[in-house]
């Protein structure tokens, strides 16, 4: 009797599960709720166990307890006595997150001992080395051997489920090519989210990395760099995987040339969104938090503070400190020459163009501290005579006509403002004083001042927030929070309250940023070496990303300095938009968030495991669903549909007739009408029917019709 295809188990495994370091703990944290909905108990985490922080994420469950596993999952309980018996060391328990996912954390301590007899066994049965003091190659190798183990325990002891093990990035890859040659009875994917090569070649700088992929030696790169194990690992982890996944187009174009292996598909990065009762909700957001914005600008510009806020707007670069890779040296100098066209414009519009990335510092300046102390102090002085000018106010008006009051009003600005309060104004105005310097350029007091690339990069083209300036930069070097206590705003408190998010990044598989604002509704400007911005290329018209607030700058097929001046151009475009037109943009930009939803992008992981399954058990799939399926890729499992937005209408149309590999032309009605019918609920019957079974629906004409009457419901 084969394995059950149906209700196979899933088992995830990343260094980051459980252990925020960077974006692979969003994509895990982020993805729980909609994979935990699917396979419930079935579904399980495993990673490394840190120590220092794992009492914050975990529930710990006492897993050795006769209750602590459903029958069906016994085997997954024995595997683990057998574990602790050879002397491995782990924590089982329930992820804090939303869907409390169940994880296991190994404790790689543990396991030490055993480091030198595996090193020698990968050498001997894959070829890969691993240098003495490399710390890193020595943990992926303890938590690829150590998951390998488990993995087998429980395939020999489960012999009714089908296993599927999904691993994220190199550093949980070892075990790939330890389960195949091992003969471990798993079903394998691996997901690529930057490939070890692209980001050393992409740091330097000075590679024109995307034109010149085929032209790489990769064994000479990665040797050069002295990263040749690691890249042996990432490499042998793509060629032994059943399905081998990335998180881009771009991405897969990138692990095609270096990686010697096309990706089945694509696994881009979702967000959970938060749907808002009322349409106009993330719009009063908006408007309340720019105000705290303007808290900021007030007093950081005091003294200087000669310019409109309601005729200013405030655009943002947010990441890793990754000059080049990221764009900021190409945000400043679009911004340069942004300013110079304002001025020779005479525009009374002023931008002001935050920068938030974490660089070293030693806190915020006094200078910057007094500021927003003495506009802060201002502000609480005003309100104090204020009040008592109201009580002033009122008391008059209780007295009129008698004890002597003549007129109904206070006629007399002596009577309600006393000279103590005039003073005491005076006072607080004349500390608003500015002194003989410009607005500073940075909050905080940077440790490398002199060589730092942001500040020298400002330095170069001169935006030094003179008064003639029509923008003006603010260099944050800080992750911002609501315990700043000069921007006292968390970051997606902020992004709510900024007009434009501005991401002209080189090197960026994904781009969780330009996806974050558009959930929020907030414009931004990407390129098209970013997975986003790819993604949003592939699934809207040409030339018509821009009008639902997506700018994709090309930076792949254009020298820099003509996507430097598109890059200008589309923020001085942005410029000249009214009130109107940008909220009309941001209700537009909003409504694409459903593309970004889990909902959607999750179903990309659902036919990644039955291409790994199909791939896997041949015969059983074909058993399972009744035909046989093409397993060239992702794609060609699902039938190669595609779907584009078209230019936004007013009113929603139908999709229009498909035929099969054709592109279906929907417009933003359409997808919202149907992402709003598609919810927690029944999102799975997207791919399962009522059984649990895979749906394998091939009739083209049908699925048309479907949508139509979903459209026009």
């Amino acid at each position: 009797m084969g394995r059950d295809l149906q209700n196979h188990l899933l088992f995830e495994t990343a260094t980051e599960v459980a252990n925020r370091v960077g974006g692979i703990y969003s994509v895990l944290k982020s993805k729980a709720p909609v994979t935990v909905a699917q396979y419930k108990e079935n579904y399980t985490l495993l990673g490394p166990l840190n120590k220092a922080t794992y009492q914050n994420e975990i529930d710990p469950i006492d897993w050795d307890a006769e209750d602590a596993f459903p029958d069906h999952l016994k085997p997954i309980q024995a595997a683990l006595r057998k574990m602790r018996d050879a002397g491995f060391y782990f924590v089982y328990g329930k992820w804090l997150i939303e869907g409390s996912p169940k994880v296991i954390l190994f404790d790689l301590d543990s396991t030490r001992g055993r480091l030198n007899e595996w090193k020698g066994d990968l050498w001997s049965l894959v070829g890969i080395p691993s240098p003495e003091n490399d710390f890193e190659t020595n943990d992926a190798i303890l938590l690829g051997y150590t998951v390998t183990w488990f993995l087998g325990e429980v395939s020999v002891l489960d012999q009714t489920h089908a296993i599927v093990a999904h691993f994220h990035e190199w550093l949980a890859g070892v075990a790939l090519p330890l389960c195949r040659k091992k003969k471990i009875d798993v079903v394998t994917i691996f997901t690529t989210h930057a490939t070890l090569l692209g980001r050393y070649l992409c740091a330097a700088g000075d590679v024109d990395f995307y034109n010149n992929l085929e032209h790489f030696d990769c064994d000479q790169e990665a040797g050069k760099r002295g990263i040749y194990h690691r890249y042996c690992i990432e490499r042998a982890a793509a060629h032994t995987a059943d399905v081998f996944t990335t998180v881009s187009q771009i991405t897969a174009l990138e692990a095609e040339h270096l990686l010697k292996r096309k990706p089945d598909g694509i696994l881009p990065n979702g967000i959970n969104v938060v749907k808002f009762q009322a349409v106009h909700e993330f719009q009063n957001l908006h408007a309340l938090k720019k105000e705290k914005i303007n808290e900021f600008i007030r007093g950081h510009f005091h003294g200087h503070f000669d310019f409109d806020l309601d005729n200013t707007l405030y655009f943002f670069i947010a990441g890793r400190y990754e000059y080049k890779n990221k764009g900021a040296d190409m945000f400043i100098e679009a911004l340069a020459r942004l300013n110079y066209r304002l001025k020779m414009a005479g525009s009374k519009k002023t931008v002001v163009a935050f920068i938030i990335m974490p660089a070293k510092n030693n806190s915020y300046t006094v200078e910057e501290l007094r500021s927003q102390a003495a506009v802060k102090s201002l502000e609480n002085t005003v309100n104090e005579v204020t009040k008592n000018i109201g009580k002033k106010i009122f008391e008059h008006a209780l007295k009129f006509p008698h004890n002597g009051v003549s007129s109904e009003v206070p006629d007399n600005l002596d009577e309600l403002l006393g000279q103590s309060d005039k003073i005491r104004l005076k006072r607080r105005v004349l500390a608003l004083r500015a002194e003989n310097h410009l607005p500073p350029i940075v909050t905080h007091n940077m440790v490398d001042d002199a060589t730092d690339p942001i500040l020298n990069q400002i330095r170069h083209v001169q935006l030094f927030n003179n008064s003639s300036d029509r923008v003006k930069v603010i260099f944050h070097p800080e992750f911002l929070n609501s315990n700043n206590p000069i921007l006292g705003l968390d970051y997606d408190e902020f992004v709510r309250g900024t007009h434009l998010g501005v991401f002209p990044s080189y090197y960026e598989p994904w781009g969780y940023t330009p996806a974050e604002c558009t959930v929020m509704g907030i414009p931004s400007i990407t390129t098209n070496l970013s997975g986003f911005g790819a993604y949003m290329e592939d699934l809207i018209e040409t030339n018509q990303a821009k009008d639902y607030g997506i700018y994709i700058v090309d930076r792949r097929f254009k020298n820099p300095d003509e996507s430097v001046e598109q890059l200008v151009d589309y923020m001085e475009e942005f410029t000249k938009k009214n009130t109107r037109q940008r909220i009309n943009q941001r209700n537009r930009t909003e409504r694409l968030s459903d593309l970004l939803d889990w909902k959607r992008m999750g179903l990309e992981y659902v036919k990644a495991r039955q291409l790994a399954l199909r791939r896997g058990y041949p015969q059983e799939f074909k058993s399972m669903v009744g035909e046989e399926l093409n397993d060239d890729s992702m794609d060609a499992l699902s039938g190669e549909k595609k779907f584009k937005i078209a230019r936004p209408l007013s009113v929603p149309g139908s999709p229009r007739e498909s035929r099969a590999g054709s592109t279906v032309f929907m417009t933003p009605g359409d997808l919202g009408t149907l992402q709003d019918a598609n919810n927690a609920n029944d999102y799975f019957n997207l791919s399962l029917n009522a059984d649990g079974t895979p749906v394998y629906d091939d009739d083209d004409d049908d699925d048309d019709n479907n949508g139509a009457d979903a459209t026009t419901k």
